[in-house]
C-alpha cells in the first residue's frame, strides 16, 4: 500500500499599495488662484476687446482651453508615480533643447517687444522656456538625489552640460528674468540635497564676477535702461519709465478696498501688457491692499504647503522634486508681484496661474500635478493580514 506525500507551500501575502488622496489644502490653493486668474484676465481684457470691436471674452476662452490642456496634464502626473519620471529624462532634455534652438535659431521664433521668446505653430505660439522650468526641475532633482556634489563625481560634465545648455539658450533669447529663475531654483536644490556650502559661495562668488563682466560686455541696452529707471523712473516717463509709473498710479488708485471689479482705470490703455506682466497692478486697483495681501497669502500657502509635502516625503528624489516645484512657481510669484509694486526692475516674468499665457499655465498646472502626486502616501496593505503603514 503506498502512501501519496502532499507538499504544502505556504505562499506569503502578496503586498499590494494604496495611495492616499492628493494633498487637499495645496488643491484648493491652486483652485482659488486660477480662479482669480480667469476673472483678472477678463477684467483685464474685456475693454480692449470692445473697444477693437471684438468678443470680450476671447482672452478668457483663450486661457480656459489652456487650462483645460493643463488640467488633463494635472490629472495624468497625479496618478503617474513620479518615482518613475527619471526614465523621461533624455527625452525631456532633447525636446526641451530642440524647441529652444528653433526659437534661437530659425525663422519660427517670434520676437515680441524686442524679445525673441516664442515659437508659432500652427495657429498657436508656445513659449518654450516656460517649459524648461519644469525640465530642470526634473533633472537636477535626478542629477541630486544619490550625491547633491556633483562635483566631486567624475562624470560630472555629463549631468551639468545638457542643463547649461538650457540655460544658454534662454540667456539668448534674451529672457534674463527665467535665467535667474533657472540658477535660482538649481542653488536651492542644490542646497536642499545636502550640497557643500562652501562650494556654493565659491560659485556665487565666481558667479557675481560674471554677471559684473556680462552687464559690462553683454547686457543690452534696453536692460540698463530698465535699472536706471527701475531706481528713477521720472527719467523717461513716457518711455522706459512708463510703466512702473502707471503700475504704481494703479496701486495709489485701489487704496485698502480697491475700486471694485471691472472699475480699474489703468487697463483702460494706461498700462501696456496689463493682462500678463502687470496683471498684479490692476488686481491692486480693484481689490486694494486687502486682495493683495489676500493674494499673497495664497501663494504663501502654496510654497508652505510645498515644503511641508517635501519634508514628509520619504525618498530624497521626491523630496528635492517637490522643492524644486515649490520654490519654482513661489520665486517667480514673487519676482512678478515686485516688479509689478517696483520693488524689483522691470522683467517680462508672468504671474503663476493668474498672468494670460497659455505656456505658463499649462507649465503650472503639470508642475502642480507632480506636487500633488508626491503629496500622496503610500500605504503598503498585506492581502488577510490587515494594513501595514
Amino acid at each position: 500500500m503506498s502512501v501519496r506525500r502532499t507538499r504544502v507551500i505556504n505562499k506569503e501575502p502578496m503586498p499590494s499599495v494604496i495611495l492616499s488622496s492628493p494633498d487637499k489644502t495645496l488643491l484648493l490653493v491652486v483652485t482659488f488662484l486660477v480662479i482669480i486668474g480667469f476673472m483678472a484676465i477678463f477684467s483685464a481684457t474685456a475693454p480692449k476687446c470692445l473697444d477693437e470691436g471684438g468678443n470680450p471674452a476671447q482672452f478668457l476662452l483663450r486661457q480656459l482651453g489652456c487650462f483645460v490642456v493643463g488640467f488633463l496634464g494635472l490629472k495624468f502626473f497625479v496618478n503617474y508615480d513620479y518615482k518613475k519620471l527619471p526614465k523621461w529624462d533624455v527625452m525631456v532634455l532633447v525636446v526641451i533643447i530642440a524647441l529652444l534652438a528653433l526659437v534661437d535659431f530659425t525663422p519660427l521664433g517670434v520676437t515680441i517687444n524686442g524679445a525673441k521668446r516664442w515659437i508659432a505653430l500652427g495657429g498657436f505660439q508656445l513659449q518654450p522656456s516656460e517649459f524648461a522650468k519644469p525640465a530642470l526641475v526634473l533633472l537636477f532633482a535626478s542629477a541630486f538625489q544619490r550625491n547633491a556634489n556633483l562635483f566631486e563625481r567624475k562624470k560630472w560634465l555629463l549631468a551639468i552640460l545638457p542643463i547649461a545648455a538650457i540655460i544658454a539658450f534662454v540667456f539668448i533669447q534674451p529672457n534674463l528674468s527665467m535665467v535667474i529663475l533657472l540658477l535660482a531654483t538649481t542653488v536651492v536644490m542644490y542646497l536642499s540635497a545636502g550640497g557643500s556650502f562652501k562650494l556654493f559661495f565659491t560659485m556665487l562668488g565666481a558667479g557675481i564676477a560674471g554677471l559684473v563682466v556680462a552687464a559690462a560686455t553683454l547686457i543690452k541696452p534696453y536692460q540698463l535702461q530698465r535699472l536706471k529707471t527701475w531706481l528713477n523712473p521720472d527719467l523717461d516717463p513716457l518711455g522706459a519709465g512708463y510703466n512702473i509709473i502707471q503700475s504704481l498710479i494703479a496701486f495709489a488708485a485701489g487704496g485698502l478696498w480697491g475700486t471694485g471689479y471691472g472699475a480699474s482705470i489703468q487697463k483702460l490703455q494706461y498700462l501696456p501688457e496689463c493682462h500678463t506682466d502687470f496683471i498684479f497692478a490692476v488686481l491692486a486697483e480693484e481689490f486694494g491692499f486687502i486682495g493683495c495681501v489676500l493674494l499673497i497669502g495664497l501663494f504663501f500657502t502654496f510654497v508652505q504647503r510645498g515644503f511641508l509635502i517635501a519634508s514628509r516625503c520619504s525618498d530624497m528624489y521626491g523630496k528635492i522634486l517637490a522643492v524644486g516645484i515649490t520654490f519654482s512657481i513661489g520665486f517667480q510669484a514673487f519676482m512678478n508681484m515686485s516688479v509689478a509694486s517696483s520693488f524689483l526692475p522691470a522683467t517680462g516674468i508672468p504671474l503663476p496661474f493668474i498672468s494670460y499665457g497659455g505656456s505658463s499655465l499649462i507649465v503650472s498646472m503639470w508642475m502642480v500635478g507632480i506636487l500633488l502626486n508626491i503629496s500622496r502616501k503610500r500605504i503598503k496593505m498585506i492581502k488577510g493580514e490587515g494594513a501595514n503603514v
